[in-house]
């Protein structure tokens, strides 16, 4: 339930390095939240191929965005030179547990129906506090959310949307020091899947690493394009 708004001080960083920055709200997020959601990983790396329109990109995915950036990668490795996955959750396999965040969403879907699953989502984010504070057209806004929450995370419930192994392009693994330990069991297990992936942990963050550390995300980003730029220079 990120926006590409929280972004917003790592995409100055690089585009102050000269980089140019893609940063979008997903179909059926904050500002396409009226947009029909994408209903699996397939459909949704298609919207990011769809925006890139031709040009040649990194395609770096912070969260359930590590799988769109992948499988697109994967489609399309003349268009992804490299891909970037921070903390993604891989949440089908054995080591994954049921009560995070995503799982507690899905489960209260099946009860209660998506707005209500959005909210769950928001309280074990945030606590109950502050949601309980904040204004009632942002909660409106993120339950609106549910439905494009509920389809992502459904999507990668129980099976692996694609095979990490196929990834023809280089790839670059972040995390926070402060990872949870799920999530750091899952930059374990994609590192192990992709042997030359290179690993980039970045001091003091959690999850939110964007928001909280921006200018080392930044650095993560621009290390996915050396990557790129390496790989580039060997095929030639």
């Amino acid at each position: 339930m990120d926006r590409a708004s929280s972004f917003a001080k790592t995409t100055r960083v690089l585009t102050a390095g000269g980089f140019d920055v893609l940063a979008y709200d997903r179909p059926g997020y904050a500002s396409a939240v009226g947009d029909e959601p994408c209903t699996d990983v397939a459909s949704a790396a298609d919207d990011l191929l769809r925006r890139i329109d031709g040009r040649p990109a990194v395609a770096v995915g912070h969260s359930y965005g590590g799988h769109v950036a992948m499988l697109a990668a994967i489609r399309r490795p003349d268009l992804i030179g490299a891909v970037g996955v921070f903390e993604t959750p891989y949440s089908w396999e054995p080591f994954w547990p049921d009560d995070t965040s995503g799982g507690t969403a899905v489960a209260v879907a099946d009860r209660e129906g998506t707005e209500a699953a959005a909210e769950a989502f928001m309280r074990t984010l945030v606590g109950d506090r502050v949601w309980e504070r904040l204004p009632s057209s942002t909660k409106e806004l993120r339950r609106a959310e549910g439905r494009a929450l509920v389809a992502d995370l459904r999507s990668i419930q129980h099976a692996a949307p694609y095979d990490p192994r196929d990834l023809p392009v280089p790839l670059v693994v972040g995390r926070g020091s402060k990872a949870l330990p799920h999530q750091a069991a899952g930059t374990d297990w994609i590192l192990e899947q992709v042997p030359d992936a290179e690993l980039v942990v970045i001091d003091g963050a959690g999850h939110g690493a964007h928001r909280s550390h921006p200018d080392d995300f930044a650095r993560f980003v621009e290390r996915v394009a050396a990557r790129a730029g390496e790989a580039g220079q060997t095929r030639a």
